[in-house]
């Protein structure tokens, strides 16, 4: 199979259904801003330190893989089928953040990102993650899934805020508080 199809060359690209659209259409904004987040997040992986947290990220990139791949479907009758993102998925990142934040002090302000590239790794993930979310969310009367993916990452910035946080404490990185 080759890599180039050549429909991009007249600014079109087709759905897993078959349709195709034009590149600018709002599915592709979604899916492509997941993709993106799907890199940083394994800019991440390759900079911190932890078999569990690098399985996690791992794991996280899979489910983002999916969310693509949801939003990709304008086929909401189901006759495509497609791994599910579950709400387990969402527990193990609300574990994950309760785990993380049970370690570190009280917030009270906002945080201003910052004071070590991979803090900012982070927080630059999370701004993905939150206009990924702001994205697809149009699209959340499609199906279940799409849904569940919404609310996945809703929890996900959720999880990479923390994971900053944490990776600050770790850095031994202070954190730079908002005093409005």
């Amino acid at each position: 199979m080759k890599i180039y199809t050549k429909a991009g060359d007249r600014g079109m690209t087709s759905l897993l259904g078959g349709e195709f659209v034009s590149k600018s259409h709002p599915r592709l904004e979604a899916y492509g801003t997941l993709d993106e987040l799907t890199s940083w997040i394994g800019l991440l992986r390759d900079h911190l330190e932890g078999k569990g947290i690098r399985e996690d990220l791992l794991l996280i990139q899979d489910r983002l893989m999916l969310g693509s791949s949801i939003l990709a479907n304008e086929r909401t009758d189901g006759s495509i089928k497609l791994p599910l993102i579950s709400e387990e998925d969402i527990y193990m990142l609300e574990n994950r953040i309760d785990s993380m934040d049970a370690k570190l002090p009280a917030l009270t302000n906002f945080i201003i990102p910052g004071g070590h590239k991979v803090v900012s790794y982070c927080h630059l993930a999370r701004t993905c993650c939150r206009r990924a979310e702001r994205l697809s969310a149009g699209f959340v009367k499609d199906s279940d899934q799409t849904s569940i993916l919404i609310k996945y990452l809703n929890r996900l910035s959720d999880y990479l805020f923390t994971l900053a946080r944490k990776t600050a404490k770790e850095f031994k990185v202070e954190e730079n508080l908002w005093q409005p």
